[in-house]
């Protein structure tokens, strides 16, 4: 850590002048990158030399200075190898990152080798196609959108204390949170050990040691220079307890941590978190350490979230900031009509919003029951304005603190740390201003559109669909069944083509997120399109030949020297299922076989049906062999 770098240059500095003056000024950094966001969430990296980019600086501006090829990243259906010029344009409206390179010092300074990272937007034949386009022009939508409602004269129950018209502009608070696994490398830990340490608690919030505990503050410290200011940074709920080895250092390191920093606006709120991620994986991997941000980088254990916080706040003309979802009584009501609004409005759309918040295989699996991640289209207030509610197993929960209005937000528990924040964040706002709509031209009272988000299955209401229910503040796991649950929030998606399905099956929640025209019907598109062919690849080179490996790994361990009946028959069943999933007969095609078939032949109902019935096997299969081996003393391989 070094005091004496340049590590931000904040939004509002990027004259060209200044620019070149910063740069003149910090010789270490070397070249600059145009950092643009594909449909996928990918950011591009490239090395400029900065003397290019001082002579050219106004030219990174207009999209003239920088091209890439389209058809190499994710803009599926958008950019064509016969038409895959992009255009990159440097976006001067947030803060700009220089990222270091600590194995490469500048022999003329002394100092780490610096590449000026500069946030920037893709645009194709004059159209912006990329993640931060969509979310800017997401968020002018809205904004105009909550303006002109505040600004209509119409009472806003709630919200009776603001004037519309003394409303300068809107703020969209945004924060988001990392979790992630750690482990020193090579390091494989059994999934049963796993789930023991996190079903006795032996982890979460315990204290780290170490290289991850020397990384973990090295890492919170990065965050500051860099202004993220980190909040909070801690063990979660998975790992195993690390070794010491003879010459006292921490070994055998497996275990989930956990970093959290302040909130900021939309924009800027993603860019920050693609910052983190970056200097997260780096100053791990300096400590020997291997970092995976995965959604469920072990099945069987608990997976990584990315807990997504939204909020709506005013700034008013005399500098005052107001937030939106916040009532004038806080101790009487849970929230304003805004936030009643905001929220009905997510749960309401949220089979349109789903696809773009969990669009892969890895997403799908964290998503499961009894692992703290949400699987119903649910929320929680509170049992009254007075106690807040934490409850985690619920989609989006109502964060308050009754004595500090500007903290009232959602926190919406769906995102990973691989989720596409920049589009993730522009549905949620789409959806949150539908809701908000409704109620405001509803004229409803907040206790109207509490009783509307409370109400039971079967009830008719004004924006809410009639055979839902919405709100929970029970344990939606252990509560109900998950008949009672598919039946009260819907069925969730196993698979991504479930997911994405939601895009053809409710056409009117999806215009709801193409409202504004922002994230058109082109860009949707190219991101569902994108999502399907990482899933078929995903299956066919990836899940399949891995779970093939495994199986080829379960061997018979006994004999008839070694062995007993017990044996015979356990080994007889498994290896049974082996056959059905891996091995061709002239009678039969193995499940591989025929899931690939089918991804091939574009039957994509029955390929995700076999997914899920793959990945049911395979779980049976894990659990049959585990228990074989725990019946053997003497081991006889042939």
């Amino acid at each position: 850590m070094r005091n004496d770098l340049m590590y931000v240059i904040p939004a509002g500095s990027h004259t060209s002048e200044a620019i070149v003056a910063i740069l003149d000024c910090h010789p270490e950094i070397k070249f600059v990158s145009l950092v643009g966001i594909d449909l996928a969430g990918n950011d591009t990296d490239e090395k400029i030399p900065v003397k290019i980019f001082k002579k050219d600086i106004n030219d990174f501006f207009t999209g003239s200075a920088v091209q890439t090829d389209g058809s190499s990243v994710v803009l599926t259906g958008i950019a064509s190898l016969n038409n895959a010029k992009v255009d990159m344009l440097a976006d001067p409206t947030v803060n700009w990152f220089v990222d270091y390179n600590y194995e490469h010092i500048d022999i003329q300074t002394g100092k780490p080798v610096g590449t000026l990272r500069i946030p920037a937007f893709l645009e194709h034949d004059g159209v912006r196609v990329d993640s931060r386009s969509i979310l800017a022009q997401s968020l002018q939508y809205v904004s105009k959108e909550l303006l002109t409602l505040l600004k209509s004269g119409k009472k806003i129950s709630g919200l009776e204390h603001v004037n519309g018209e003394d409303v300068e502009e809107i703020i969209f608070t945004s924060g988001t949170e990392l979790e992630f696994w750690i482990k020193t490398p090579a390091e494989k830990a059994p999934v049963e050990e796993l789930s023991a340490t996190q079903a006795m608690q032996e982890n979460y919030w315990a204290r780290t040691r170490g290289d991850a505990r020397t990384a973990l503050e090295e890492s919170l410290l990065m965050m500051a220079n860099y202004g993220l200011e980190p909040e909070m940074g801690h063990k979660e709920v998975g790992g195993l307890k690390a070794q010491i080895d003879e010459s006292g250092a921490v070994t055998h390191v497996v275990e989930q941590l956990e970093i959290d920093w302040r909130f900021a606006n939309a924009m800027q709120a993603a860019d920050n978190e693609l910052q983190a991620r970056i200097l997260v994986k780096e100053v791990f991997r300096e400590n020997g350490l291997e970092v995976s941000f995965k959604a469920k980088p072990i099945i069987g254990v608990a997976g990584n979230g990315e807990h997504t916080h939204v909020g709506f706040a005013a700034k008013m003309k005399n500098g005052k900031i107001v937030n939106l979802f916040a009532p004038n009584d806080m101790k009487a009501d849970f929230m304003s009509a805004v936030g009643y609004g905001a929220i009905m409005g997510v749960l309401k759309n949220y089979e349109a919003i789903n696809p773009f918040v969990s669009a892969t295989n890895d997403s799908l699996n964290r998503l499961k029951p009894g692992f703290e991640a949400p699987v119903c289209i649910v929320t929680s207030l509170g049992h009254n304005p007075a106690v807040p509610s934490r409850n985690r197993t619920i989609l989006a929960g109502l964060v308050r603190d009754v004595n500090n209005p500007l903290a009232t937000r959602f926190e919406v528990r769906a995102p990973n740390p691989f989720t596409n924040t920049y589009i993730a964040l522009s549905a949620f706002y789409l959806a949150m201003v539908d809701g908000v709509k409704a109620a405001v031209s509803a004229g409803k009272t907040t206790e109207e559109l509490l009783a509307e988000l409370s109400k039971d299955a079967g009830t008719p209401g004004f924006y809410l669909e009639k055979d839902r229910a919405y709100r929970s503040e029970h344990d939606v796991f252990e509560d109900y069944s998950a008949e009672e649950r598919d039946r009260l929030f819907g069925k969730p998606p196993a698979t991504v083509w479930e997911n994405m399905k939601g895009i053809e099956k409710y056409p009117d929640k999806v215009a709801v997120i193409t409202a504004g025209n922002a994230f058109r019907k082109p860009l949707v598109d190219a991101f569902v399109n994108g999502a399907l062919l990482r899933w078929k690849t995903e299956l066919t080179t990836r899940i399949i030949p891995e779970n093939l490996d495994m199986i080829r790994e379960y061997q018979c361990l006994h004999n008839q020297t070694t062995g007993t009946d017990v044996d015979d028959e356990k080994w007889a069943k498994i290896n049974a299922l082996r056959v059905y999933l891996a091995k061709d007969s002239k009678a039969q095609k193995s499940l591989f076989c025929r899931l690939k078939s089918a991804l091939a032949a574009g039957e994509y109902d029955a390929a995700s049906d076999m997914q899920i019935e793959m990945s049911a096997k395979m779980e049976e299969l894990k659990s049959m062999y585990s228990n074989y081996k725990k019946n053997m003393i003497d081991c006889c391989i042939e």
